[in-house]
C-alpha cells in the first residue's frame, strides 16, 4: 500500500497527499484530470473537489488493519468526510479539521501519516501510484502525438499508427491480465473476510468463556467471604498458625544459606587446591618424561662409547677386552621387571620390547655391533618421542579432536603432514582412500573376488605364498604362530592379482598391503588401500613386468639429489656409488623397510593425501639428514655397508619433516612431470635399441643353427650324468 489507489470505476478522479518534512503534513487540492471522461461520482458536487481513495488504519481488538476509504473534503464545514466506496450514500464517519495537526513521521511507513484532533488519532496512508502511471501515460501519448505532428511522409506517420495499434493491443493484454488479477485478488478478499468472520466468531467464544470463568470467580470469593465470616476465630488460629510455620520456615532457609555459603567456600578452596596438585603432577610428569629423555640420552652415549671403546681395541685380548665385552653383554640384557616397575612409579614407560603396531624396538641381530646399534637408536628414538610428547604430540591431539569431519583444506594438509595421531590414524586413512578409489568401489566386490580365486587357482598365488614368510620379519603380528594377519594378507594378496590381472603380483605389495593391515585391521579396508596406491597414487607401469615407471623415478631422483644436494652427489660419484640399488625398495614399497614405524606412518600420512610427490621429498631428506656423515666416509664399500643401515638411525621425526617439507623447496610439481617425460622418453628408446639388439642376437644363433661349440657338453649329455 505505497501509492494512492483509484477506484476503478473512478478512474482519474482521485486526489494525491502530498508530503510535508517531517512534524507536519497538509493536503493539496489537485483538479480533475481532463483525461478522466465517463466516470461517474454521485457525490461529487462540482468539477473541483478534493476526494480520493486512502487507506485508513483501524478496526476492533486484534482485528486490526489497513482499509481502503474514499475521502472527500467538505469546504463548508470544514469536515473531511470518508465511506467504504464512492457510491455510497451516507459516509462512515468524518474527521473535524478546523483544530486538526497534519503529522508525518520521518521513521514511519512510506506514505504513512497522522491526522491529529482533539478527541482521537487517524492514521492514513496515500496511494499515488497510478496517478503518476496515468501521467506517464499522458506524457507517452503526448510524445506520440508530436511525433505523428512531425512526421515528413504518409509512411512514417503509418508505421506510427501501426506501432500505436501494437501498443493498444498490448495493453488489451496486460488490461486482461490485470483483470483476472483483480479477480483473483477479489476471491483473496472474501477468503481473508471469511477468515476474520471465523476470528471474530473466536474472539467472541473467549469472552463468554471469559465471563463464565469470572462468574465462576465471583461465586468463589463469595463462598470465601462467607466462610471467613462463619469462623472468624477459628481462620484467626489457622492464620497465627501458618504464621508460625512461616517464621520457622524463615529460620530453616537462614540456616540453609548459611551452610551453603560455608560448604562453597570449602568447594572452593578444595578446588583451588585441586589445581595447584594437578598443575604439580602436570608439571613432575614433565620433568619425569624429561628425565627419562635424558636417561635414555645418557644411556645411548654410555653404550655408543662402549661400541666406540670396543671399535679401538680390535680383537686384542686381555683383561680390558674381556671387561667390555661383559659391559657389552650387560647393556644389551633386557630387564623387564625393572621396566614395569618404573611404569608403575613414574608412569611413562621406558623402551618397551615392541611399538603400538607391532614391530620390535630393538631388532635382535645376530651381529653383536649391529644389536648395540639397534639398542642405541631405540633409546635415541625414546628420548624424542618423550621430549616432543607435551610440546608436540598433546596439541596436535587437541588439533585432531576438534577437526570434525574432514574435508580437504590447506589445514588438513599441514596435520597430516605432521602425522596423525595413533588414535585418529584408521578413521583418516579410511576417508584418504575413500577420496582415491570411490569411483572404482561397488557393494561386494571384495568378497566376489575372493570367491573368485577360491574357486580358481592364480598364477601368482605360488609367488605370494613364498612372500607371506618373508614379510616384515621384526613384527610380531606376521611372525606369530597363533596371529590371524598372514591369512588375511593372503586373501588381500589374492583379492588384488583377480582385481589388476595386467600387474597380478609384484614384489613388494605384499610389504604395502602389510602396512595397510597393520593400521586398518580389517581385510577390505587394506584391500582398497592396496589398490589406491597401485592404481590411483603411483604412476601407470610402477608395478609392471618392466618396472618402467620405477627406473624412471631413480633416474628423476638422481637429477633432483644433484640439484638439491651437489656436495654429497660430487662426493658419492668420485666413488662410484650407484644410489639407485639403495632406493629402488624406498619408492616400490614406500620405505615400508627402510624406516621406524613412528617416522613410516607419518610419512605413509602425507603420501596418501598428496601423492608420491611426498616420497620424493623424504627420499631427499634422508640423504640430507646424514649428509655430514655420508660425507666423512671414503671407502665406497664402507658407504654401501652405512647405506644398508642410516635410514634406521633418523629417530628425529620432527627434523626430517621439517627438512623434507621446508628446506626442499622449491619442489614444484610442473618440474616432476618434465624430468619424468623426459627420462622416460630416453629408457623406452634405451629399452627398444636392447630389443634390436636381442632381436638380431637371436637372429644370428638361429642362422649358426643349433650345434653346440666345440668341446661344450650337450643338455643330454648332461642329463645322462648320474
Amino acid at each position: 500500500m505505497e501509492g494512492a489507489q483509484e477506484n476503478p470505476a473512478e478512474s482519474g478522479s482521485s486526489v494525491p497527499w502530498s508530503e510535508e518534512p517531517a512534524g507536519s503534513a497538509r493536503v493539496s487540492e489537485v483538479s480533475l484530470s481532463e483525461e478522466s471522461e465517463g466516470c461517474t461520482r454521485p457525490l461529487e458536487a462540482a468539477p473541483q473537489k478534493l476526494c480520493g481513495y486512502l487507506s485508513k488504519f483501524g478496526g476492533k481488538g486484534p482485528i486490526r488493519g489497513w482499509k481502503s476509504r474514499w475521502f472527500f473534503f467538505d469546504e463548508r464545514k470544514c469536515h473531511l468526510y470518508y465511506s467504504r466506496t464512492a457510491q455510497d450514500a451516507n459516509p462512515l464517519d468524518s474527521i473535524d479539521l478546523s483544530s486538526a495537526v497534519f503529522d508525518c513521521k520521518a521513521d514511519a511507513e512510506e506514505g504513512t501519516f497522522e491526522i491529529k484532533t482533539p478527541n482521537r488519532i487517524i492514521t492514513l496512508k496515500e496511494l499515488v501510484k497510478i496517478l503518476h502511471k496515468a501521467l506517464e501515460a499522458a506524457q507517452q501519448e503526448k510524445r506520440v502525438s508530436s511525433a505523428y505532428l512531425a512526421a515528413a511522409q504518409d509512411k512514417d506517420r503509418l508505421e506510427l499508427v501501426r506501432h500505436k495499434v501494437r501498443q493498444i493491443a498490448e495493453l488489451g493484454r496486460r488490461v486482461e491480465a490485470l483483470e483476472r488479477e483483480r479477480e483473483s485478488l477479489v476471491q483473496t478478499a472474501g477468503l481473508r473476510e471469511q477468515e476474520i468472520e471465523e476470528l471474530q466468531r473466536h474472539v467472541q467464544l473467549l469472552l463468554d468463556k471469559n465471563q463464565a470463568k469470572q462468574q465462576v470467580i465471583c461465586k468463589l470469593s463469595e463462598k470465601v467471604t462467607q466462610d471467613f465470616m462463619k469462623a472468624p476465630e477459628e481462620a484467626d488460629r489457622d492464620f497465627l498458625s501458618q504464621q508460625e510455620k512461616m517464621e520457622h520456615l524463615k529460620d530453616d532457609m537462614e540456616a540453609y544459606r548459611t551452610q551453603n555459603r560455608f560448604l562453597n567456600s570449602e568447594i572452593h578452596q578444595v578446588t583451588k587446591i585441586w589445581r595447584k596438585v594437578a598443575e604439580k603432577e602436570k608439571a613432575l610428569l614433565m620433568k619425569c618424561a624429561y628425565l627419562q629423555a635424558q636417561n635414555c640420552r645418557v644411556e645411548s652415549k654410555y653404550l655408543a662409547g662402549l661400541r666406540r671403546l670396543q671399535e679401538a681395541l680390535g680383537v686384542e685380548t686381555g683383561e680390558c677386552s674381556e671387561l667390555l665385552r661383559q659391559l657389552i653383554q650387560e647393556a644389551l640384557q633386557w630387564e623387564a621387571s625393572e621396566a614395569s616397575a618404573e611404569s608403575v612409579v613414574l608412569g611413562p614407560s621406558t623402551v618397551s620390547e615392541y611399538d603400538k603396531y607391532g614391530f620390535l624396538t630393538v631388532p635382535s641381530y645376530e651381529v653383536e655391533d649391529l644389536r648395540l646399534l639397534a639398542k642405541i637408536q631405540a633409546l635415541e628414538v625414546h628420548s624424542h618421542q618423550l621430549l616432543a610428547h607435551e610440546v608436540v604430540q598433546r596439541p596436535l591431539r587437541e588439533r585432531w579432536a576438534a577437526l570434525g569431519e574432514l574435508a580437504p583444506s590447506a589445514e588438513l594438509k599441514q596435520l597430516l603432514r605432521a602425522g596423525v595421531p595413533h588414535e585418529h590414524r584408521p578413521r583418516v586413512w579410511r576417508w584418504l582412500i575413500r577420496l582415491r578409489v570411490q569411483h572404482l568401489q561397488a557393494p561386494g566386490c571384495y568378497q566376489e573376488l575372493l570367491s573368485r580365486g577360491q574357486a580358481c587357482k592364480h598364477p601368482a598365488a605360488r609367488q605370494i605364498e613364498l612372500d607371506l614368510n618373508r614379510t616384515f620379519p621384526n613384527n610380531k603380528h606376521f611372525t606369530c604362530p597363533t596371529s590371524g594377519f598372514p591369512d588375511k594378507l593372503r586373501r588381500v594378496l589374492l583379492a588384488f592379482s583377480w582385481q589388476n590381472p595386467t600387474i597380478g603380483y609384484c614384489q613388494g605389495l605384499n610389504r604395502l598391503a602389510a602396512v595397510a593391515l597393520l593400521v586398518l585391521g580389517e581385510e577390505e579396508s587394506a584391500f582398497w588401500c592396496l589398490v589406491a596406491i597401485v592404481e590411483t597414487i603411483m604412476p601407470a607401469d610402477y608395478y609392471s613386468k618392466t618396472l618402467l615407471a620405477s627406473q624412471v623415478d631413480q633416474r628423476v631422483l638422481q637429477d633432483l639429489l644433484l640439484e638439491k644436494l651437489p656436495r654429497l652427489m660430487a662426493h658419492l660419484g668420485q666413488r662410484r656409488v650407484d644410489l639407485s640399488f639403495i632406493t629402488f625398495n624406498w619408492f616400490l614399497v614406500v620405505f615400508a623397510d627402510s624406516l621406524i614405524s613412528n617416522i613410516l606412518l607419518q610419512v605413509w600420512d602425507a603420501f596418501l593425501y598428496e601423492g608420491i610427490k611426498v616420497v620424493f621429498r623424504y627420499a631427499l631428506a634422508i640423504f640430507k639428514y646424514n649428509e655430514e656423515a655420508l660425507l666423512r666416509l671414503q671407502d665406497s664399500l664402507e658407504i654401501y655397508q652405512y647405506l644398508h643401515l642410516f635410514t634406521k638411525t633418523i629417530c628425529d621425526s620432527r627434523r626430517l619433516m621439517h627438512i623434507a617439507f621446508n628446506d626442499m623447496n622449491p619442489f614444484p610439481m610442473k618440474q616432476l612431470r618434465q624430468l619424468r617425460a623426459a627420462h622416460r622418453e630416453r629408457l623406452e628408446a634405451e629399452l627398444n635399441e636392447l630389443e634390436q639388439l636381442k632381436a638380431e642376437y637371436l637372429e644370428t644363433r638361429a642362422a649358426q643353427g643349433p650345434s653346440a661349440p666345440e668341446g661344450c657338453p650337450s643338455e643330454d649329455e648332461g642329463d645322462a650324468e648320474p
